[in-house]
């Protein structure tokens, strides 16, 4: 039987851009054809009413440099050529569709590989499309996803618009490999200050710890590394137009600039901020706990509305922070010494008895 023919230009054309431009392994494409064909070859018997043998075992030859190819049967330690007449059309076709598919996939691959040194960064894309589940959102060339746990509460996605994105992970979704882009994710704020503030970018402020409830509320607690600058001064800059700029990014998300501290007690008071006046009065640091007392005026500033800056607080310090009024504090312990006082009036009355 003559051998089947693919057209020697296009395919050896074909694999070699494969092989040289985008660093596919040949013998990879080669084999790819070869499972394709023995495919082609069961699907196309069975629609033309041949019969497909279920015990042996078939086999594709493929010269890849003329694309001749064959389809041999091994059964019983005999090798038998069942090639069907016409069989160069489908084996062409065939060829031609599973290179393209290596292509689109090492394509997608050189992405994926160019995007992994973008993991932890900023970029800027546009809305392609939205749903409930998922924001497809193009950057360059690529598109990426934006499931729905990395989307903020509140936040409008429509298409054609443009968005700041921290590029988050390459990772599966849907049982397949995506770039995955955030708007929730706390080092999204980690990085505005870095692209706003020269001295986060160099190195001599650091955003040592951040908390943060996507759409509502962002604690940063910053430090200088460096005598003479100021970390929280550095962040909000002149005027506020420093920390505003990352406003502006994040739809007008709050965000408290606190300079952090390794002495608990001021780090809480610092962490309720903007409420002023506030006094740890009770803390177990190995229970992790913490009781606050505010003047009557600050309650409302120190919870925040929902209970988000006491929350956002207590995630930022690592305390589960209670905060309580002056005057509520102050009836407690009015209530304690009636209680104490009671109990010494019983205990003589008993002692009498």
């Amino acid at each position: 039987m003559a051998l089947q023919k693919l057209p020697k230009t296009e395919f050896a054309a074909a694999v070699a851009q494969i092989a040289g431009e985008r660093k596919i392994d040949v013998e990879a494409v080669i084999e790819a054809v070869k499972a394709a064909l023995i495919a082609a070859f069961k699907k196309d018997a069975r629609e033309s009413g041949r019969e497909v043998e279920e015990e042996g075992e078939y086999e594709a030859v493929l010269d890849p440099e003329t694309g001749e190819a064959k389809i041999f049967l091994v059964k019983d330690g005999k090798r038998k050529d069942v090639t069907p007449p016409g069989f160069g059309r489908i084996a062409a076709q065939t060829a031609k569709q599973v290179i393209h598919q290596k292509i689109r996939e090492a394509e997608k691959e050189a992405l994926f590989k160019q995007f992994r040194s973008r993991v932890g960064t900023l970029a800027v894309g546009v809305v392609l499309s939205a749903d409930k589940n998922r924001v497809v959102v193009g950057i360059g060339k690529a598109e990426a996803i934006m499931p729905r746990r990395e989307q903020v509460f509140g936040e409008n996605y429509q298409p054609s618009q443009r968005m700041t994105f921290l590029i988050k992970e390459i990772a599966e979704e849907e049982g397949r490999k995506e770039i995955i882009v955030s708007r929730a994710d706390p080092q999204l704020i980690v990085e505005l200050f870095r692209r706003e503030v020269p001295e986060v970018s160099l190195g001599s402020v650091q955003i040592e710890r951040i908390a943060r409830q996507p759409g509502k509320r962002t604690k940063v607690a910053v430090v200088s590394s460096q005598p003479g600058v100021d970390p929280v001064g550095s962040c909000v800059g002149q005027k506020g137009v420093r920390v505003q700029k990352v406003i502006e990014e994040i739809g007008e998300e709050k965000i408290d600039i606190i300079p952090y501290s390794d002495n608990p007690e001021q780090f809480i008071v610092s962490a309720l901020s903007p409420a002023e006046g506030a006094k740890v009065t009770e803390i177990d640091k190995e229970k992790k706990t913490a009781t606050v007392v505010v003047p009557p005026d600050q309650l409302a500033l120190a919870i925040g509305s929902g209970g988000e800056n006491v929350r956002v607080a207590s995630e930022l310090t690592g305390y589960e922070i209670k905060v309580i009024a002056a005057e509520e504090k102050e009836k407690k312990k009015e209530k304690k010494e009636k209680k104490k006082k009671k109990k010494t009036v019983k205990k003589k009355e008993d002692e009498k008895k």
